[in-house]
Order: structure tokens, then C-alpha cells, then sequence
């Protein structure tokens, strides 16, 4: 667990001085700003010695944490068994799912790969396995990934609020799409929605867990991530929201029944837009539709597919928001337009 007090602005340099004074601050994570409903806050890392109260304040669970570049990282760890010029390459950051770290090693630094696993392990106590990552590939997108430290890859992230049981060799999870999740559980109270892409439920689980829907159908044709949907459902104690259906969301999208569809795959998602708009209600309702897409025809390339599909099905569209969730390669973005159809 990496655990925080979380403090108004104007209080953290004062807090940050009594933590190094008293021992109990994580020096390998970073002091992080937030923003929330109820303001704007500090969140000061603690090490596990830390009391449950500190000066008053409560220490909670932080939720994906950043850390330090390697320049504080590997100083102590690698100086002595790593050249200047491999201390070059040395990755300057990792995921942390669960209890497993994610990490890129470059290719010149193969026979010193498990070294630096050790060296996460040993900042990181909190993990228990270390898992080199190669990428992604596949239409399914399926991560590269090898087993460098440990003796498990499954594991149970936990999310604001929400677990996501998950086998990080099998299944991908981007960090970069932490925002666009929460921003799904406040969407959907009490209305019937279709998520053609559902994956592991990475935005059904927050939108069931937080909003509370009627009913989401979840589609997914991945049997891995599948398999981890239903687990995920029981897990979160959403069975009473969610169906899961195994199967090709072109042949088993209902038609008709939506109040709002999720589209948050990215590939060829223009090829189901037409589904996704017949899967809406008769009198409209909403779509959550992502693409990859080159940066200067993110404002008009996803926007014209939404109302060409559209027309072609003789309805009305209105562009409500276009938002970058991330860079998905240079040059290259990852938006999601949020459209009304009627």
C-alpha cells in the first residue's frame, strides 16, 4: 500500500519539513497536486512507519503514484554496476499495476535486466513481481511482456474505488486512460447503456460501481479479457448491472435499447459506427466514440466519421466535446468525442 496525507497547498512545506525531520516521508515517491469537488490538495508520500494520523490528518491509500526519474532512482543501486553510458538508458519510469511492476528495458541493456528489477523491487517493497514490457501487438492489442522477478503476473489493481483483476501478460491497462475511467463513473445513473468494447471493464466497472446504470451490456470478443470481465463483475459486486457477452459486438449489439454506447477501443473503431448509432434508442441518445488519430485532424476527422455514419442512417448529430485522453505515438492522439444522436 502507498499511503498519503492529503493537505491544503499552503500547509505542505511546513508538512514536507516535519516528515524529513520525523522520518516518515517516501522519498521515492513525488508530492503530488490534485484537484477534486472539495478543492485543490497536496498529497505527501509517507513510508509505511507513518502513523494512521498525522498532525491531525488522516493517512489514506494514494492511487497510482508517480515517482522519481532515475536520476534519484538508480543512483545508489546501478552506479556501481553500470557504465555513464549504460546509466543512459536506464528507463526513467514504470506502471505499477496491483503489485506488479510494468518496466521498458532497452535492448542494450539485456544481460542487466534482472539487476534492474532488483533495483525496482527494492524501491518498491510493496511489489512482489517485475515484468519487462515489449509492447503491444494484434488486432486485440495484446501486451509483449516477459516475467523478469517474481513468480505470478495475475494481479488485482485497485482504482478509484473500483478492482480490476487482471493478468498483466494477457491483458493491457493504460494508465493514461485513469482520467477518461473516472470520468465514466459519473455517467449513465439509471439508464440502460452498451459497451461494445468492454475489455477487463475498464469503463463499465467505474460507471456500474459509481453511477449506478440500470443495466450495461458489456461485449467483448477477447476470451482472456472476457474471462476477466465476469471475474471483475463478481469482484466489484455489480452482477446485478452489468451482462457480459462474449461475441463480435457486430452481431451481438442490441439494437434499439441504448441510452448511451461506449466505443472505447481504438483500431478501426469507425468500422462499428454505424452499429453504435443503431443501437441507440429511436429517440437518440449518446455516444462515447475513441480514435487514434494524427494531431492536426484530431478537431475534424473523428467529428465528420460521427456524422457521416450518421447520415448515412438518416440522423442528426451534435458534437458535445472532443477531449485528448493521451499521446498515443508521436504525433499521433488518443481523443474521444462525446456526440448526441437523434
Amino acid at each position: 500500500m502507498y499511503r498519503i496525507i492529503r493537505i491544503p497547498p499552503e500547509k505542505g512545506e511546513e508538512m514536507r519539513k516535519k516528515a524529513v525531520a520525523g522520518k516518515f516521508l517516501d522519498t521515492a515517491r513525488k508530492i503530488r497536486k490534485i484537484k477534486n469537488d472539495e478543492g485543490s490538495f497536496l498529497e505527501i508520500p509517507l513510508t509505511n512507519s507513518a502513523d494512521e494520523i498525522v498532525e491531525d490528518f488522516q493517512v489514506i491509500e494514494q492511487e497510482n503514484p508517480d515517482f522519481f526519474d532515475k536520476s534519484f532512482i538508480w543512483e545508489e543501486f546501478l552506479k556501481n554496476h553500470f557504465s555513464e553510458a549504460e546509466l543512459a538508458y536506464v528507463p526513467s519510469g514504470w506502471q505499477t499495476l496491483g503489485d506488479i511492476i510494468i518496466v521498458r528495458i532497452p535492448e542494450v541493456l539485456e544481460d542487466n535486466k534482472l539487476r534492474i528489477a532488483e533495483a525496482l523491487l527494492s524501491k518498491c517493497p510493496n511489489c512482489k513481481s517485475v515484468v519487462r514490457d515489449f509492447g503491444i501487438e494484434g488486432q486485440f492489442r495484446l501486451p509483449k511482456r516477459e516475467l523478469l522477478l517474481g513468480s505470478r503476473t495475475e494481479t488485482v489493481h485497485k482504482e478509484h474505488g473500483c478492482f480490476f483483476k487482471q493478468d498483466v501478460t494477457k491483458v493491457m491497462y493504460s494508465k493514461g486512460n485513469l482520467e477518461e475511467r473516472k470520468r465514466m463513473s459519473r455517467m449513465g445513473k439509471g439508464e440502460v447503456v452498451v459497451d461494445m468494447f468492454a475489455g477487463i471493464g475498464y469503463f463499465s466497472i467505474p460507471m456500474a460501481v459509481h453511477s449506478r446504470p440500470k443495466k450495461i451490456t458489456g461485449i467483448e470478443i477477447n476470451f482472456e479479457s472476457f474471462a476477466y470481465l465476469e471475474e471483475n463483475i463478481k469482484l466489484n459486486r455489480v452482477g446485478n448491472i452489468i451482462v457480459p457477452i462474449f461475441g463480435d459486438c457486430s452481431k451481438f449489439t442490441p439494437e434499439g435499447t441504448a441510452d448511451r454506447v461506449l466505443m472505447g477501443y481504438v483500431g478501426n473503431t469507425d468500422y462499428y459506427l454505424g452499429q453504435a448509432i443503431k443501437t441507440l434508442k429511436s429517440s437518440g441518445g449518446i455516444l462515447h466514440y475513441h480514435e487514434t488519430v494524427p494531431e492536426n485532424l484530431s478537431r475534424t476527422r473523428p467529428q465528420e466519421r460521427i456524422r457521416k455514419a450518421a447520415e448515412s442512417l438518416e440522423k442528426k448529430v451534435e458534437i458535445l466535446e472532443t477531449r485528448s485522453i493521451k499521446k498515443y505515438s508521436p504525433g499521433i492522439l488518443h481523443v474521444v468525442v462525446d456526440a448526441r444522436v437523434f
